[in-house]
């Protein structure tokens, strides 16, 4: 079971997570506020990847980069958390909220590769794969079955191996000599993002077909 699935089933039982968006809702934050933030802090999260190429201060650098995605993946939890809180939710917002989560995926991806930390053409698989595997599970709905979110990686996985990597990158950026060249230890997690990603298109491909 993926992070995603195992976030979804503890929000869902969670009374403090309903009570933090109800706070925010109070504070005048809405659902698609909350997916604009993402948006947002997704974006900065690659400005400061790509920034730590040429930083000085690169372990600074590093860590606020982790900081932002924290956070867009704080803001992505809490969006339909906040919707289904309020009775907010509508078919506009898991719309927008999908067509952000992609652009997030591929921003902090982006800054990742200008950043020095893996070649593009890795982090174009990568982001390929990122990409494919949130297709298939939305046209899975798309065609009538129920949005599949199973297999080896899903986003929140991600977005917890990135932080983690970025965390351990910042105090440690000795690059590993790898078959793909030398890479950072971030730059090794977008090698095994690229794999893993491609494997869960796979999963969600081969589960979709057999229930259709």
């Amino acid at each position: 079971m993926t992070a995603d699935a195992l976030f979804r089933n503890f929000i869902e039982r969670n009374a403090y997570a309903e009570r933090i968006a109800i706070s925010l809702a109070r504070r005048g934050f809405t659902p698609n506020i909350l997916s604009l933030l993402a948006l947002l802090t997704a974006a900065l999260s690659g400005v400061f990847f790509a920034a730590s190429r040429s930083s000085a201060k690169f372990n600074l650098t590093l860590l606020i980069a982790g900081i932002f995605v924290a956070l867009n993946a704080f803001f992505d939890m809490f969006d339909g958390i906040l919707a289904r809180a309020t009775h907010n939710t509508t078919r506009k917002g898991d719309f927008l909220e999908h067509v952000f989560d992609r652009y997030s995926d591929v921003f902090i991806i982006i800054g990742i590769i200008m950043g020095g930390h893996v070649r593009w053409d890795i982090g174009a698989v990568a982001m390929i794969g990122v990409l494919l595997s949130s297709y298939v599970g939305v046209q899975a709905q798309a065609v009538g079955l129920h949005r599949v979110y199973g297999g080896v990686l899903g986003r929140a996985d991600r977005l917890l191996i990135i932080i983690g990597a970025t965390i351990f990158n910042a105090f440690h950026s000795e690059p590993i000599i790898s078959p793909f060249g030398e890479l950072t230890p971030l730059g090794l997690i977008v090698v095994v993002i690229a794999f893993l990603s491609h494997l869960t298109a796979i999963q969600r491909f081969i589960y979709a077909w057999r229930m259709l």
